[in-house]
This record gives C-alpha cells, structure tokens and sequence, in this order.
C-alpha cells in the first residue's frame, strides 16, 4: 500500500466545469453527471472546485439569482493539491489532515486528475475504513442540510432533470411538477 501511487488509483478524467460558468450551469451539470463537486479548469490549468455545499451556501444569501454567480466567486481561495508522484497513504494523511474527500492532483501546474476518498475505497476499502465512515456521515450531514433547504425553500433545481422551479418532495427526491408525474 506504502508503493502505490496517487496516479495508479486517481481519477484521470475528472467532470470540470469553466471559471465562468454560473451556478446554475454548475448544479445541472452536477445533476447530469451524478457527482457532488466540479474542478474549474481553464484547459489543463487547475483554478478550483465548486462542491454542492458551495452552491447550497450561495443559496442562503438572499435574493441570489444563480445565474449571475460565476463558479471561481464561490471557489474556496485556499485550495490544497497532490502530485502523481505521492503515495496513497500521503493522500489519505492529507485529505484527514484537512478533512478534504477529494484533491486536485496537479503535475508542472497541470491538472491531471482527482484523487477521492472514493477511490482509495475502491482501490482497497478494509484498509481504511475510517475514510469510509467519514464520507457516510459528510453525506447524511448534506442529505439533512437539503432536507432543510427544501422545507424552506419552494424553489430549487431538480434532482431529476436538473430544471429549476418549484419542487415536491417524491420517494425522499425534490423533483419538479413534470418530473413528479412520470415517477
């Protein structure tokens, strides 16, 4: 486990997303790519992420259009990367360090890939099972968090088809009024 390295388990094709896309565009693509966070990337060059939580806390300012919110404005300024080169258990140190689920692995500061705390399970899940807990309560603690919102909330993107409008809430899914219909 110590000789593995982050390139032989890493995602090499990661979903990424433009500086300056919107938010809007950012959720649907997330919805459409069944994933919780996007790499924004100008080409190869690596400028940030943009996670579901970054959207949801664009969300609780008031009156925000998500259309008029670029991707890089919410990006967290601090961004922490890994190269090819280090080990697995570097990665896994660095992402419970940082309480990351994923790094940007950067090589010549070019984005190469993603390393998640999803693939070291999948690569080798008995070896790090605290990694596997961490990521189930992170997902309840954002499934309740949506919970929230969406009682709050009768607006919002859905989770079906990724259209903004007014929701309803089927099978523990926020789906808009066409959605609703063919569920």
């Amino acid at each position: 486990m110590r000789n593995i390295l982050v390139a032989d388990i890493m995602t090499r094709e990661p979903v990424t997303i433009s500086p300056d896309s919107n938010l809007l565009e950012c959720a649907r693509k997330m919805v459409k790519k069944n994933v919780s966070s996007l790499v924004i990337a100008d080409g190869k060059k690596f400028m940030g992420f943009i996670s579901q939580r970054d959207i949801l806390w664009a969300l609780t300012k008031s009156n925000v259009d998500l259309k008029k919110i670029k991707a890089i404005e919410i990006s967290p300024k601090k961004i922490f990367t890994i190269k090819p080169s280090a080990t697995i258990k570097e990665a896994v140190d660095k992402m419970k360090k940082l309480k990351f689920e994923r790094l940007p692995v950067v090589h010549e500061n070019e984005l190469v890939g993603v390393i998640t705390a999803k693939d070291i399970l999948n690569f080798n899940p008995e070896v790090y099972p605290e990694i596997e807990e961490f990521a189930k309560i992170r997902e309840e603690s954002e499934k309740l968090k949506r919970i929230k919102d969406a009682e709050k909330n009768e607006d919002g993107i859905c989770e079906e088809c990724g259209h903004e409008g007014l929701l309803f809430r089927i099978n523990g899914m926020l789906v808009c009024e066409s959605c609703k219909d063919s569920i």
